[in-house]
C-alpha cells in the first residue's frame, strides 16, 4: 500500500472480498463500485485484489468488469475469455461488442446507490 494508506492489504482486500461476495449471480459490478462500496483507495486497488485470489477461491471474481461493462484483458492466458464464458452462464448476456449493459445487469442498481 502506499504511505497515504498505512492499512494493511489483508484488512483492505476482505473488504473487497466481502462485496465482491455480495454481487448476486447473473450481475455484475464495476472496479469502481466495489471500490466505493469497500472504502478502498481507487479501482486499481480491486483489481489487484482480484489478481490476488487464488485457484479455487469461492469469490466470485468473474462478476467484476471494468466501469465500460466490458471484461478487462489480461496479459497472459485466457482468463478473460473464461470471465465472458463463465458470466454467460450465469445468465449475463454481452453485446457484439462485447459489452455488458450495466443498467440491465449492474448492481448494485443505480437506484439504489444514487443519494
Amino acid at each position: 500500500m502506499s504511505p497515504k494508506n498505512p492499512e494493511s492489504p489483508d484488512s483492505l482486500y476482505q473488504r473487497i472480498y466481502a462485496q465482491v461476495r455480495k454481487i448476486p449471480t447473473g450481475r455484475v459490478s464495476t472496479y469502481g463500485r466495489i471500490a466505493k462500496l469497500a472504502k478502498a483507495p481507487g479501482p486499481r486497488v480491486v483489481g489487484y485484489a482480484m489478481a490476488a485470489l487464488r485457484s479455487g477461491s469461492t469469490v466470485p471474481w468473474q462478476r467484476v468488469v471494468n466501469h465500460k461493462g466490458e471484461v478487462s484483458l489480461r496479459k497472459a492466458g485466457d482468463s478473460q475469455w473464461r470471465q465472458r464464458r463463465i458470466l454467460e452462464a450465469e445468465g449475463v448476456h454481452f453485446s457484439l461488442r462485447g459489452k455488458i449493459d450495466l443498467k440491465t445487469y449492474g448492481w448494485p442498481s443505480p437506484r439504489k446507490t444514487a443519494k
